[in-house]
């Protein structure tokens, strides 16, 4: 998030890994990166050491799926697994402690860049990463890994179509997104029509499942400063069909992968139902028109113009 939050300040969050993870820790930076989650650099005699996150669970994203994917991920980079920047575990083994009503955690600081959406279109990185996925897609996956779920419930269209329904005066941007959403309600039930039959479909194909990142688009990889290529933010890992992944990559290379186009079609219909339901909650709930609330609302645009499925 580009914004640092009011609560838990740098100091809460210093104070919180110098009595879980690190007792050196000097201070905490909030850093304005990504989207959907705070990141802090964690400093120690002058030096980043750990990548700080703070994850806010959901109804679609429980505590416990946050603590299982990052336990599974460490278990994947402990067997050799490559790419796999997992968070670090304190001595009782916890990958995440409660900080307010969110999760924080903390990963081991790597010198890097994100590539950009183009640089990552181009065909030796996607040689890359395709690289990274066959090997994760390959591995055998940890016990604890928790199998893929739809993530939006099937009521949403219903729901939508009632929050819509009255005025959003909780921020300077809801009634705009209310609008936004009201007009696209036809068009959101007709694509859940859909992505329930192709879940319905997933569900017979159970044995196809392997583990998955869940959203290794560009934003989510790294170019380490010695070569490696990694991928980040392994909280959305879980056990699914291979075409999970792949359908962040571009059609030629899901085509070189025997990719399933149902399969493909399912993740990115998930995709567009999963953004619509976190913007509904965003806009209809208290915000002030930062710099974040107005990245979020030209999200929510792209989403409902773009065609299906296109995301990253």
């Amino acid at each position: 998030m580009r914004t640092a939050p009011g609560t838990p300040t740098a100091a809460q969050v210093l104070e919180a890994v110098r009595r879980t993870w690190l007792r050196e820790a000097e201070q905490a930076i909030h850093l304005p990166l990504g989207f959907g989650a705070h990141h802090w650099r964690i400093d120690d005699a002058d030096r980043p050491v750990l990548f700080a996150t703070l994850d806010q669970p959901s109804p679609t994203r429980s505590a416990e799926s946050f603590a299982r994917a990052y336990l599974a991920a460490r278990e994947l980079r402990a067997a050799g697994v490559p790419g796999v920047l997992s968070p670090c575990a304190d001595d009782e083994g916890r990958v995440t402690i409660r900080l307010g009503d969110a999760l924080l955690s903390v990963t081991p600081w790597r010198e890097g860049r994100t590539p950009s959406a183009s640089e990552a279109a181009r065909g030796e990185h996607l040689d890359r990463v395709r690289a990274l996925l066959d090997a994760l897609h390959a591995a055998r996956a940890p016990e604890v890994l928790r199998p893929w779920a739809p993530r939006v419930g099937p009521e949403l269209p219903d729901r939508l179509e009632v929050r819509t329904g009255t005025a959003w005066t909780a921020g300077p941007l809801g009634e705009e997104a209310r609008a936004l959403l009201r007009s696209a309600a036809p068009r959101i039930r007709e694509v859940d029509r859909r992505y329930r039959e192709l879940v319905a479909l997933e569900s017979i194909r159970a044995h196809r499942r392997v583990p998955t990142h869940g959203e290794p688009h560009h934003a989510n990889q790294m170019l380490a400063e010695d070569g490696e290529l990694l991928l980040v933010d392994w909280e959305t890992l879980a056990a699914a069909p291979a075409e999970r992944d792949l359908s962040a990559l571009p059609a030629h290379v899901q085509l070189s992968c025997g990719a399933d186009p149902a399969m493909i079609e399912l993740f990115e219909l998930e995709w567009m139902l999963s953004e619509v339901e976190e913007y509904m909650r965003w806009f209809h709930a208290p915000h002030t028109g930062t710099e974040d609330d107005e990245i979020a609302l030209q999200g929510l645009r792209e989403q409902l113009t773009e065609e299906d499925g296109a995301h990253e």
